[in-house]
């Protein structure tokens, strides 16, 4: 992200008296880096102003993003989006002194923890339909694509989400104390708790759905189980009231009868690698609702 609160800044004087011999190197290196921009750009002291690692503007703060860039052979702007606007934005003025630094190389996954280990039952499926090669190659997973419709596939598909979601209840049922019913839809939230993230958005619809189903309790409704998870900067009061919300919105609907067996509210504490691994594999549906370009 290019937000504010993932661009670094430290105060001078907090940093020379917990780290002081961190700022005499940080100091060294910005006197040689300014130095070469001299040389290249006399006089430009609003470049020099723009490319220091010290930003003397509102009091003098060490620039950390400025020193992760010029002590980097190369700086991955990882989508062609994000890597555009910080050529053009945050690190304008030190993309034109090293042009070649910023590269865009985009974000992927890897194929072996989130499918062999991860979800072996739905691997077993893809060896059993497409063969073992699809356990080296992934681009084998094109050969399911005239499956889309095969009921037989279609059911055996079903049925490893289906053990994969009972997982994930039994996880919710031991740490929260909350039953859900692993035939409902699981509709899943898990990211960085964050403003432009839109889990605001999406507990506001769980409320919308909520009064909708209390005013219409006998419509068919298709039982839902929107599921949380991710963690939130320790300074940024804002997420911190927006985890808040989730939880007190997850109060009044999980203990709503009216709505017991429609809509339940999960968000599971502790976010980590290990508990996305149980999450993921039993998601039916993927909130990916984040604004563009943050």
């Amino acid at each position: 992200t290019l937000l504010p609160e993932a661009l670094e800044v430290w105060p001078v004087p907090l940093m020379e008296r917990l780290l002081p011999r961190h700022m005499q190197i940080i100091y060294l290196i910005n006197a040689l880096h300014l130095g070469q921009v001299r040389q290249e750009y006399p006089g430009d002291d609003a470049l020099l102003s723009s490319v220091s690692m010290i930003d003397e503007h509102q009091g003098r703060r060490v620039r950390m993003s400025h020193l992760a860039f010029l002590g980097s052979h190369r700086v991955n702007g990882v989508s062609a989006l994000h890597t555009d606007l910080m050529r053009e934005t945050v690190f304008r003025d030190l993309h034109n002194l090293f042009p070649d630094r910023i590269v865009n190389v985009t974000n992927g996954i890897a194929f072996r923890r989130w499918l062999h280990e991860a979800n072996p039952r739905l691997t077993r499926l893809l060896v059993d339909t497409v063969g073992p090669q699809v356990l080296d190659n992934e681009n084998a997973l094109e050969k399911i694509r005239p499956l889309a419709n095969d009921r037989a596939f279609q059911k055996r598909f079903a049925a490893s989400r289906y053990v994969n979601k009972l997982a994930l209840s039994d996880l919710i049922r031991r740490e929260l104390e909350i039953r859900v019913d692993p035939s409902a839809m699981f509709d899943v939230h898990i990211k960085r708790i964050h403003e432009y993230k839109r889990q605001l958005l999406n507990i506001l619809e769980a409320i919308a759905l909520y009064n909708a189903i209390r005013a219409r309790p006998m419509d068919a409704w298709t039982p839902r189980v929107k599921i949380f998870a991710g963690k939130a900067a320790a300074s940024y009061h804002q997420a911190k009231l927006i985890i808040k919300l989730i939880h007190d919105v997850a109060r009044v609907i999980n203990s709503d009868p009216t709505v017991r067996n429609i809509l339940k509210i999960v968000f599971l504490p502790n976010y980590s690698v290990s508990l996305s691994e149980v999450i993921i594999p039993a998601a039916d549906v993927s909130e990916q609702i984040s604004t563009a370009g943050m």
